[in-house]
Formats: C-alpha cells, sequence, structure tokens
C-alpha cells in the first residue's frame, strides 16, 4: 500500500473509531461520578526519566477523543520521550491499546511484549511508519496500585468492582 492511501484509511478510520467511542460512552449513566472531583484533582507528574517535563498542546483529533472521555488527558514531553497521561473517573470503552491507535494511523506495529520496567510491568511495541521508528509502552494504574497491561483486562476488573479508581493511563512513546 502507498503512503497516500495509509493516510486516507487513517483519517477515515480514526475519526469513525473516535464517533463510535464517543457514542457509546454516551450511553453510560448521568449520573454524578463521585470520582470527576477526584480526578480533576490529580497532579500530574513533573519528571519522567530524570527529566523534566512540561506540557504539550492536544492534537484536534486528541482533544476530540477527550471531550468524550471520562477523564482528563494531558500530553507531556522531557523533550526525548512523549506520554500521554489520562485520569480516569469511571470504567469506559474509550480506553483502548495504543497499539490500535497507532494501526489506526497508518503506523506498522511489532513485537508486541511484556517488559518489565524500574519494577513496573509495561505493554510495549515497535511503531514503524515512514522512515520513524519509535518505542511505545503503556499501562494503567488503580488506585490501590494494582496495574494492568490490557485496556480490557482493566475494563472488566473495573466494571466488577474488582479495581477501584480512579485510575491512571500511561503511554510512552520514545524515539528508536
Amino acid at each position: 500500500m502507498n503512503a497516500t492511501f495509509l493516510k486516507l484509511l487513517a483519517a477515515v478510520l480514526l475519526p469513525s473509531c473516535l464517533v463510535w467511542n464517543i457514542a457509546q460512552s454516551s450511553r453510560a449513566s448521568a449520573a454524578p461520578d463521585p470520582t470527576s472531583s477526584i480526578v480533576a484533582a490529580i497532579e500530574w507528574p513533573t519528571q519522567w526519566r530524570g527529566l523534566n517535563l512540561r506540557p504539550l498542546a492536544l492534537s484536534p483529533v486528541e482533544r476530540r477523543f477527550a471531550q468524550g472521555f471520562p477523564g482528563k488527558t494531558v500530553r507531556l514531553t522531557n523533550d526525548r520521550d512523549e506520554i500521554i497521561w489520562r485520569a480516569i473517573a469511571r470504567p469506559t470503552r474509550l480506553l483502548h491499546p495504543a497499539a490500535d491507535c497507532y494501526k489506526a494511523l497508518g503506523w506498522r506495529i511489532a513485537d508486541e511484549h511484556l517488559e518489565q520496567i524500574e519494577n513496573e510491568r509495561w505493554r510495549c511495541f515497535t511503531a514503524r511508519r515512514e522512515g520513524s521508528n519509535l518505542r511505545v509502552c503503556e499501562r494503567i494504574e488503580d488506585a490501590s496500585g494494582i496495574s494492568f497491561t490490557d485496556a480490557s483486562a482493566w475494563y472488566w476488573s473495573a466494571v466488577t468492582g474488582q479495581s477501584v479508581g480512579p485510575w491512571q493511563a500511561m503511554t510512552v512513546a520514545s524515539p528508536m
């Protein structure tokens, strides 16, 4: 497939996925969420891997996605890594594997595996597109410190009350 086709496909697929996910999340109960104020009060990290973090603006697609997301999303960088950090107020199907997003944007995904990084378990993969190579790692952690490397396992654990919120999801993309 050529790059133009992939860009067109990503331009059609990603918004479609986002619209579907937002529609699904709008079916959730409109009752006040007790964790919402907790999520609003979460302080984002100021350092990552020993380097100071600074905020980055969300892309237009990320901003649209964040509007329907039950929580708060920030994008940060330490001038090497790019981090998407989400604070999540309630279980949602809007949180899905980063590999799905990268695939929808035309990246080739390889070498998906679990990895132990600084005493934490992460799901990592390599993303390649048009000469760019990224190492992407992600994890989700609940309020009691239990972590998940799989969005579906987190979702069902949260829905059944086995995991308590608010939750934090981190996705870290690093150049290779």
